[in-house]
């Protein structure tokens, strides 16, 4: 019997844990410490993972080596630390902490010696967590930006052009304020393509767009700036972010020490020692919610006929990665990983074939406190036995309400990681089977 038809809900599961722990950043971040250099090192960042990323500095740091520093973490997720102070603030929409952290960090890294290091942990949320308003500008005005954007479908790239125009510490700000000093950076990307600029909005890279490219993607999706925010971005090139080629990025250096792709990676070796066959769809899948789930749904049943035909002995896994996008129009709750479930459920119409999940390996989906959920060959029909309508509660972006009834979110807590959005749907013939003993 194969693994996904014994119980497909642990076999999804283990898969999702298998890739947060390659994210982890005990395990990642470790070899790419760099010797201590002459002078001081200074720790600054912000993240999911900046906490858990502190400690495994201070953990494989010399102790006779000088270490001090600041990072911003979201609320409850500081982890204890001996010599680098942990601060929490707010997201996805920062708050007064995420302005006074990122304050006090730009003042940390100023007046440094050319032996001095600065080393920077930076992993998804850093955006929010680390928001210190532009001159001119005001805490309340990216709140409103910020809530505008999530809201309305923007991807991550394009709500952080606007955020680092909007900053005074983003979009190699925070690097050009640590000179003469030299910098390096350890990231998790959290982001499709794991594009430095894009990370955390990219405080210590080179930043290649402009304000006209923040005013354009506000024009794209309506959002009528603030008096305050429409001056600031119709500025001209001297208040631009540093550029590539920026002379005081020349000593910045930055690595990436966790990926999504990484992660998917980790998922497929433990699904070949489950028995099954893994598929990497990739690791940068964006999009609706909704129409990615449409597509998802006819791959996986292009897969399950494959399977059928060639009466092959393996069930297939389908492993991705990226950040789908939720254009909110309903009152409902939910994140982008249980309304993209939903959407699947509905157009999968109770395919015994096929099973799934998806989550965000962060631990949060959205702001419930669940990281995704689970969709069985059954989903419809015991939705239908509980009277629950799923178009209904799909329309009004309710999809956790939906799970929550069926039991099948799935709750981790903080993870102290984040490397994006995984998903992972398994196709096997056998699988009512497993559903069922398992349900």
């Amino acid at each position: 019997m194969s693994a996904g038809d014994k119980d497909p809900r642990a076999t999804l599961r283990a898969l999702f844990d298998e890739a947060v722990a390659a994210a982890l950043p005990e395990r990642c971040l470790p070899p790419y410490l760099p010797q201590p250099p002459e002078g001081r090192t200074i720790v600054v960042g912000a993240g999911k993972a900046a906490s858990a990323m502190a400690r495994a500095v201070e953990a494989h740091w010399p102790e006779t080596a000088p270490l001090e520093g600041l990072v911003a973490t979201r609320h409850g997720q500081r982890l204890p630390t001996r010599r680098i102070e942990i601060v929490e603030s707010s997201h996805p929409v920062p708050d007064r902490a995420s302005e006074d952290a990122a304050r006090r960090m730009l003042a940390r890294v100023q007046g440094l010696a050319p032996d001095d290091l600065v080393l920077c942990l930076v992993s998804g949320g850093a955006s929010a967590l680390l928001a210190l308003p532009a001159p001119g500008l005001t805490l309340a005005d990216k709140q409103q930006v910020n809530k505008a954007l999530l809201a309305s479908g923007a991807s991550i790239h394009e709500m952080n052009c606007v955020r680092k125009h909007l900053s005074a510490i983003k979009g190699g700000r925070l690097a050009a304020a640590s000179v003469p000093a030299a910098m390096l950076t350890l990231a998790i990307s959290d982001v499709p393509g794991d594009d430095p600029s894009v990370i955390g909005s990219g405080p210590t890279v080179a930043d290649p767009t402009r304000f006209a490219d923040a005013r354009a993607i506000l024009a794209k999706y309506r959002i009528a700036p603030a008096p305050a925010v429409a001056h600031c971005l119709a500025q001209g090139p001297e208040a631009e972010t540093p550029k590539p080629g920026d002379p005081r990025l020349s000593r910045a250096r930055y690595a990436l020490i966790a990926t999504p792709m990484k992660s998917l990676e980790a998922a497929a070796t433990r699904a070949r020692a489950l028995g099954l066959e893994p598929r990497i769809l990739g690791d940068a899948i964006e999009g609706e919610a909704r129409a990615v789930a449409l597509e998802m749904a006819h791959i996986a049943r292009d897969v399950a006929r494959e399977i059928e035909k060639s009466a092959r002995a393996a069930p297939i896994v389908l492993l991705s990665g990226g950040e789908a996008t939720v254009t909110v129009r309903g009152k409902g709750k939910g994140g982008r990983n249980s309304e993209f479930l939903l959407a699947l459920a509905l157009a999968l119409e109770g395919e015994p074939r096929i099973a799934a999940l998806a989550c965000g390996t962060d631990g949060i989906d959205g702001t419930e406190e669940n990281a995704g959920a689970i969709v069985l060959p059954d989903t419809l029909a015991r939705a239908n036995r509980l009277g629950l309508d799923p178009r209904a509660l799909l329309a009004d972006n309710d999809a956790y309400s939906f799970f929550q009834a069926l039991g099948d979110l799935v709750v981790t807590g903080p993870t102290q990681t984040n490397v994006d959005d995984f998903r992972a749907l398994l196709v096997d013939p056998k699988l009512i089977d497993g559903a069922r003993s398992s349900g």
